[in-house]
């Protein structure tokens, strides 16, 4: 911990004061130029740290305190040797810059409400007026989205809107500034069957907004990975976010996978370059990568691919909400994302005791395979079909946590009995699953093990030594709970 702390105490020693540069002027740079994401494998206590960073014109500009993650403002022009420094040091875990993503919106997308020529075409394309007979949604299964903000007077969505918070701001209005998150708002959830504007997936659907980027659109990971985590913390299983940047990050990982370790699912664009390489979150471990189709149920020639990918769904010509409280056409992989997390949130609402295991494997299995037979780098397990992935969510029963314990008892002989000669032990079990195994003890020692939830065991008691003996039994069921009889006492 002192060779630590004499490290960055030797970098920190030459670093100034120095003022974030706003994201709207760092956006066409890949990072924060002024901020490193650390995270120790074991910290330095909360008054060392804090005397280090002030003793040395340095600040800390928060933290992801469940991921154990601390966000340090040091001078740009010491960024890239600090973190190799850092790396080099066994008590860290990992340092990283704190990249900057944008929304993964297709570059030049149309806004014109009439580009498709037609509205709402994807929502036959993924069978949803099927679907919507077994399902509407759900008001116990809201959406997390994870964006710019949500346009919260929108007559489409103000209805559905529950307390959000603004990550960048770090305040209580998730208000959209920017326009994506209310788009994306929209595709998944807009309120529906009412006689106004557009029809979302999931009608019943809460919206959850959580803003992550700055008036220009641009978000950093901390953000993004803090955003995810507000949602995880709030009991929201479907999480959007329709944001990619393209540098990898531990920071991202470790928030998805807290997501998941909380029954959660992260749908995520894939991105828009056109490239092999998805983008970040949705490469993450754990997340659902979404790549684009057209209406032709061809691949979109602008959405990301790779074998990260997991799903597909249309992404060009999206009619939705806009803010300011109009409908627009929208295209990108991030329109894409928000049409499988309608759907998840569909069969979640259908069957809530669905594990995020199973809700992935759902939608994979019932997706339509579309380009090469099988799973391949465009379209993943094929495009989703909510209709079908319904279907699958009404018959499956989840497999239940048994945590009953056997019951067991030594019925013959009781405790006080005097035994000698031949003996006979009876013993009987039962589960409310199913008894596996049962063991008998003597005075500690095992003399008999049965499958048999119920048996006698003969106990030739001539050559014990005389005074008081004990019996036991044990019983186990198939996923090892243990129940245990009561000790019988008998006397040779």
């Amino acid at each position: 911990m002192k060779h630590l702390i004499a490290k960055i105490l030797l970098f920190l020693f030459l670093f100034t004061f120095f003022t974030s540069t706003p994201l709207a002027q760092a956006k066409n740079q890949k990072f924060v130029p002024d901020r490193i994401l650390i995270k120790f494998k074991k910290e330095p206590s909360v008054n060392t740290f804090k005397q280090m960073l002030t003793l040395n014109g340095a600040q800390s500009a928060g933290s992801a305190s469940q991921l154990k993650i601390k966000i340090l403002k040091v001078h740009p022009s010491k960024i890239e040797s600090m973190i190799t420094e850092l790396r080099k040091d066994s008590n860290v875990e990992f340092a990283e810059k704190d990249w900057i993503a944008e929304p993964s919106l297709a570059t030049g997308a149309p806004n014109d409400p009439y580009y498709t020529g037609g509205y709402e075409w994807h929502l036959s394309k993924i069978n949803a007026p099927n679907a919507w007979s077994l399902s509407t949604g759900s008001a116990t299964t809201p959406i997390a989205i994870v964006d710019t903000g949500v346009d919260l007077t929108h007559p489409d969505l103000s209805a559905k809107i529950i307390q959000g918070y603004n990550i960048y701001a770090n305040t209580n209005d998730p208000s959209d500034d920017y326009g994506h998150g209310t788009a994306v708002a929209g595709t998944a959830a807009a309120l529906s069957n009412n006689g106004l504007g557009v029809a979302g997936i999931s009608w019943q659907s809460p919206v959850m907004p959580i803003k992550i980027s700055d008036p220009t659109g641009f978000a950093t990971y901390s953000d993004m990975a803090k955003g995810i985590i507000y949602a995880a913390d709030h009991g929201v299983r479907v999480i959007n976010i329709s944001f990619g940047g393209r540098n990898s990050s531990s920071t991202l990982q470790n928030a998805v996978s807290y997501a998941w370790q909380k029954n959660a699912l992260v749908i995520a664009a894939g991105g828009n370059d056109s490239s092999s390489t998805v983008s970040y979150p949705a490469a993450c471990q754990y997340a659902v990568a979404v790549s684009a189709t057209l209406s032709d149920d061809t691949f979109a020639s602008f959405s990301n691919y790779g074998n990260l990918i997991a799903l597909s769904a249309p992404g060009k010509g999206i009619y939705t909400t806009m803010k300011g409280g109009g409908y627009g056409s929208w295209y990108g992989t991030s329109f894409s994302s928000p049409v499988v997390a309608g759907v998840a949130a569909l069969v979640l609402s259908l069957n809530p005791q669905l594990t995020n295991v199973q809700v992935v494997d759902i939608l994979e299995k019932t997706a339509d395979d579309l380009g090469a037979v099988g799973y391949d780098v465009y379209f993943g397990y094929g495009r989703v079909n909510a209709y079908r992935a319904l279907q699958q969510a009404a018959v499956t029963i989840p497999t239940p946590v048994d945590t009953t314990a056997p019951l067991v008892a030594i019925t013959s002989p009781t405790s006080g009995s005097l035994v000698s000669k031949t003996t006979y032990i009876n013993v009987s079990a039962s589960d409310n699953v199913g008894v596996t195994q049962v063991k008998l003890y003597i005075d500690g020692s095992l003399v008999y093990t049965s499958s048999n939830s119920k048996f006698t065991y003969t106990w030739n008691t001539t050559y014990v030594s005389r005074g008081t003996h004990t019996l036991q039994a044990f019983a186990f069921d198939a996923v090892q709970n243990k129940g245990s009889s009561a000790i019988v006492s008998v006397k040779k």
